[in-house]
């Protein structure tokens, strides 16, 4: 079918081209558009024979008696993909406008090929896209639909996949504006990789679902990661600023693949915001370890953990010298000299502030449990540690 919009966008560019009133009719013969508007809506007589003969038909004032309604013109059958879906018709004497036939029919099936091929590319667009909400969301599909709906697509479930979620900042911009922005991101990195799936999860939040080289160690990971969520970042700069956070999760294979890696790219977002506010791209294969322990930060678990540090803060003061001291100490892989250079302390120094540190939490620092509990508390009680 025809739509109304559609007719008089045809009409409007036919009559740009030529000196005479254009109509455009439906499948059924009715002026769906027309230059002479007090005509849309009525039966076409001319239309109605060249739906029937599938071909031109011309109506000169002879024919007009045996055709109540009809005005002389030439009648032309519009095909999109070798279907008739509706008729152009150019208003004159044949002999008038017969020239300008071809040319008219030609434009019309043109915008009506455009049109249909954009419908196409639109409801694919929409198809994956569910595809992505309905995976990552895990939303109640069976495995066999979604594997049934990703063959479909040309989508092999088996590759390793990362989740990359797309995070706005701004908590206070208007869900509807958010939203529109999040659509002019889409079409920006559909331009630039045709092929990325992506859905809207809310009107802040976009998820991109990707292929991801897992091979090779952590290091070249965590290189892959970084440089893919920068490539990201350099398109989206213009339209979003510093606005948003971009973080990716783990990458992993199958359906509940997608779906772990998305909780993944989340909980690194998360934990990538409190311990560095000013940063926009986090990577779990950068973040791992506190990603993996942001589990323990609520519950039961994590008073225990807190209740590590309860006497160290509470000697520490405003200074916060020994939580200073046990973060350089952790980050230079407990080696004494190191963490005193870094601190620019004496080693003896060093020396006496862990022996406190050992006393006012009840660890014993040598030991490889204790020193594993007290760093999974520093890590979850201080997000600025590393």
């Amino acid at each position: 079918m025809i739509g109304s919009e559609l007719a008089q966008q045809i009409v409007e560019r036919a009559m740009k081209i030529i000196p005479f009133s254009v109509n455009v009719m439906d499948a059924r013969g009715i002026i769906i558009a027309s230059g002479n508007v007090d005509r849309i809506g009525d039966l076409h007589p001319g239309a109605q024979l060249a739906l029937a003969r599938a071909g031109t038909v011309e109506i000169d004032d002879a024919a007009i008696p045996n055709l109540p309604g009809a005005k002389a013109g030439i009648n032309l059958p519009l095909s999109v993909r070798g279907e008739i879906c509706g008729v152009v018709g150019i208003t004159g004497q044949p002999e008038q406008v017969r020239q300008f036939g071809e040319l008219v029919r030609l434009t019309a099936e043109m915008i009506l090929e455009q049109a249909q091929l954009i419908g196409e590319l639109q409801r694919e667009k929409k198809y994956r896209e569910e595809f992505v909400f309905q995976l990552i969301t895990q939303s109640g599909m069976s495995s066999a639909s979604m594997e049934a709906w990703a063959a479909r697509l040309g989508i092999d479930v088996r590759q390793t996949r990362a989740v990359i979620v797309l995070e706005l900042a701004e908590e206070m911009q208007r869900p509807d504006v958010a939203l529109s922005r999040l659509q002019r991101v889409q079409t920006e990195l559909a331009t630039h990789w045709p092929a990325l799936l992506m859905a809207v999860i809310n009107p802040r939040e976009l998820a991109l679902l990707e292929p991801f080289d897992a091979s090779g160690g952590h290091r070249e990971r965590s290189t892959r990661a970084r440089k893919r969520l920068q490539a990201l970042a350099d398109v989206l700069d213009e339209e979003l600023g510093k606005s948003s956070v971009l973080a990716m999760g783990v990458a992993l294979p199958g359906l509940d693949g997608a779906a772990a890696s998305y909780q993944a790219a989340k909980n690194t977002a998360r934990v990538g915001r409190l311990r560095d506010p000013q940063r926009q791209l986090f990577s779990y294969y950068e973040l791992s370890l506190p990603v993996l322990l942001s589990g323990l930060d609520v519950g039961w678990q994590a008073e225990q953990l807190q209740q590590l540090l309860v006497r160290l803060k509470a000697s520490d003061g405003k200074s916060g010298t020994l939580l200073k001291t046990l973060t350089a100490w952790f980050a230079n892989n407990t080696h004494p000299s190191s963490t005193a250079k870094a601190m620019h302390i004496h080693r003896n120094t060093l020396d006496y502030r862990l022996q406190k540190i050992g006393e006012l939490t009840g660890l014993d620092l040598d030991n490889t449990d204790d020193r594993l509990l007290l760093y999974v508390a520093l890590q979850l009680k201080n997000p600025s540690s590393s």
